[in-house]
């Protein structure tokens, strides 16, 4: 077998190392700049992207607390608006309340004094209805040829009985 001999052997020995030695060179001086520059490339946008993602954190939780201190501030805003819209409801509340309120006075003593002035109309009319009436039995009673002692106390008593009715109609006098 040829290739236990030892002189043969050494030999294979000495080309395997030279030529593996050449791949390293050939490959340490063209191959490995730019795998390793492409690593430090590739090394260098992953920092700058850690950084950067970094900077984006910081950044949004600064707007967060900003927002979250604005919507504090709309809230509180928002509070007061509704404070003050219950404060003037209120306000518009019993300003009506005493406006309807002293209406209803003015209403109730106008109805009051048109119900008086109704009933002393109405006692009017029945005094002057009542006048007629008597005229009318003494006119009747003196064509029966009555004396005159008769005539005064029919028209007395008429006017006795028209006095006693009128607080009945009025219910106050």
């Amino acid at each position: 077998m040829p290739q236990f001999d030892t002189h043969f052997f050494s030999s294979l020995i000495f080309w395997e190392v030279l030529s593996f030695g050449i791949l390293l060179w050939i490959l340490y001086k063209f191959a490995l700049p730019p795998i390793l520059e492409g690593l430090e490339t590739r090394e260098r946008k992953i920092r700058e992207s850690i950084e950067q993602a970094e900077q984006n954190r910081t950044s949004a939780e600064q707007r967060l607390q900003e927002y979250e201190k604005k919507l504090q501030g709309a809230a509180q805003e928002a509070e007061g608006i509704l404070n003050e819209a219950r404060q003037k409801a209120q306000r518009l509340f019993e300003e009506n309340e005493q406006r309807i309120r002293s209406e209803t006075e003015r209403i109730k003593e106008e109805t009051t004094q048109d119900i008086d002035r109704e009933r002393r109309r109405a006692l009017q009319e029945v005094r002057g209805q009542t006048a007629d009436l008597a005229l009318l039995i003494a006119e009747k009673v003196l064509s029966r040829s009555l004396a005159d002692e008769d005539h005064t106390r029919l028209a007395k008593e008429a006017l006795d009985a028209v006095s006693a009715q009128q607080p009945k109609v009025g219910g106050k006098e």
